[in-house]
């Protein structure tokens, strides 16, 4: 007997993806009984479900952020490769490489083998597991920079680009945007394996997520906070890095640093246009999403004859597919954040707040 197709075992809900076998949702948007979620940004880790399996990482990210018992009512942790069977559904986790616990879940019923990929990329990451291509019936992915413009550079490149700036404005701070979780731990790794090893200096919002990376074993090296200046008018931290969430740029907090240089670490710096509207000086293309190339070679190396397009350029990646002979499908998910550069948690105005 034929495997049964995924499509008649998984379908799109109103809370999301839903396997119907094993009565359970993969990164839900609304509140569910059952919850797999794949990795601790707020658009897939929600509060308010009954049980939540993930990672034992992300069920910690889930906790730091969201609160004791908000993290579902029971914790189900799941490592790597170790499966566990839902129902008669086989589910496994497998690195996504995204950010820290970050996992593609792999689903299995009577034959047929469905992957939801979550959020993730290709290029490498000291701070995380890198991503694992698994083949399968149906390919679940994202598309976020699901166009050809959309080319990363390397990591190491950018950051070359931001230590050369460094050393030509010594005079002044230089303000890094990035994500709280995982693009921020990523930057202070690749920092410090381009010999950065002076201290990095942090707005409160980013503290407690390097601390709990630090916990997990990823060494980040001397971090402080950004301190007050000592009298009135005077600035600080003359030629240092100070990495903090996007939004900090705009704010009062950031007119203590000395005329800080602003740059902003997103894949979307990719676009002019975008880095001009924000008045970033120092655009850095650093991504935890996979690029255009990377989609199209990790579709390939799972060879699936079906993907299934979460969020993001949808038509852009199912008209490319179509010509290398793979169907695709749009799902039109909702709750899906895409753009990087906004804060996926609130994040206190003043350093010292959470420092």
């Amino acid at each position: 007997m034929a495997a049964p197709h995924p499509e008649r075992w998984i379908r799109v809900t109103p809370e999301g993806l839903y396997c119907e076998p094993g009565d359970f949702h993969i990164d839900p948007a609304l509140p569910v009984p059952r919850a797999v979620v794949s990795h601790g940004h707020s658009d897939h880790a929600r509060p308010g479900h009954g049980a939540v399996l993930a990672t034992p990482e992300t069920l910690a990210i889930m906790t730091a952020r969201l609160g004791e018992g908000r993290a579902g009512e029971s914790q189900v942790p799941l490592r790597y490769h170790e499966p566990l069977v839902q129902k008669g559904v086989r589910i496994t986790l497998v690195p996504a490489g995204h950010v820290l616990g970050s996992a593609q879940v792999v689903l299995e019923w009577e034959g047929s083998r469905l992957v939801v990929s979550g959020d993730y990329k290709r290029q490498p990451d000291p701070t995380c597991a890198p991503f694992e291509p698994v083949p399968c019936d149906v390919f679940v992915t994202e598309a976020t920079f699901a166009l050809p413009v959309f080319r990363h550079p390397p990591a190491e490149q950018e950051i070359r680009r931001l230590l050369e700036s460094v050393a030509l404005f010594p005079e002044r701070a230089h303000l890094v945007g990035c994500y709280a979780l995982g693009k921020c731990q990523r930057l202070i790794a690749t920092l410090r394996q381009a010999g950065w090893d002076r201290p990095l200096y942090l707005h409160g919002a980013q503290a407690s997520m390097c601390a709990l990376y630090e916990r997990f074993g990823i060494g980040l090296g001397e971090l402080r906070p950004v301190p007050r200046p000592q009298k009135r008018g005077e600035s600080v931290l003359p030629g240092e890095i100070v990495l903090a969430p996007p939004s900090a740029e705009a704010s009062p907090w950031a007119r203590r640093l000395a005329d800080p240089v602003t740059a902003l670490a997103s894949g979307w710096m990719r676009v002019r246009q975008r880095a001009k509207a924000r008045g970033v000086e120092l655009p850095l293309i650093v991504s935890d999403h996979a690029d255009w190339d990377d989609l199209l070679a990790t579709i390939a190396e799972v060879g699936a004859p079906e993907v299934w397009v979460t969020h993001g350029r949808e038509e852009a990646l199912i008209h490319a597919l179509a010509g290398r002979g793979v169907r695709g499908r749009a799902l039109h998910l909702l709750g899906r954040d895409e753009d990087e550069t906004a804060e996926d948690t609130a994040a206190p105005e003043d350093a010292e707040a959470t420092a």
